[in-house]
């Protein structure tokens, strides 16, 4: 993951890669209270078994992420699993929900980050791997594995 100037990243998903092949990767806003802000600016999140999901033809909702509540914030907090709102083009959302219908493909978040003091979401267009798919994945990286050795060992 190569860093932009200006972008930090707060989270990522990294099993994702492992479960999906992505199509598509797309970059969408979030609608957040200020408590989140403020606890992602800490990095206290996570993406683990979250997903995105349609709620009408033009709302897209980010849903199960762990945003923990802001430590110094008392009687302000947010709940830390609250569906958030994704920020997208009407024209991208429409050809989104069309793809998720219509071919089966899934809505996967990969990473939080800050782009310009602003918070972003990217999230991917992806089809799930079958257990036969991940095992030949496994089976490519071992022996990419054995022939990095090997050629250490001639040097």
């Amino acid at each position: 993951m190569a860093r932009e100037r200006g972008e930090k990243i707060v989270c990522s998903n990294r099993e994702a890669g492992r479960h999906y092949t992505f199509e598509e990767r797309y970059e969408a806003g979030m609608a957040l209270t200020g408590t989140e802000v403020k606890s992602l600016r800490e990095g206290r999140a996570h993406l683990k078994d979250s997903y995105c999901d349609f709620r009408g033809p033009t709302e897209l909702y980010l849903l199960s992420a762990h945003i923990a509540p802001y430590a110094m914030s008392k009687h302000f907090n947010h709940a830390p699993e609250r569906p958030r709102k994704l920020l997208l083009r009407k024209r991208e959302l429409k050809r989104l929900l069309g793809k998720v219908s219509e071919r089966g493909l899934t809505l996967v978040p990969l990473k939080i980050y800050f782009k310009n003091g602003k918070a972003k979401l990217e999230l991917a267009l992806a089809k799930g791997k079958k257990i036969y798919d991940r095992r030949e994945e496994i089976k490519k990286r071992d022996l990419q594995r054995e022939l990095q050795r090997e050629a250490k060992y001639r040097r």
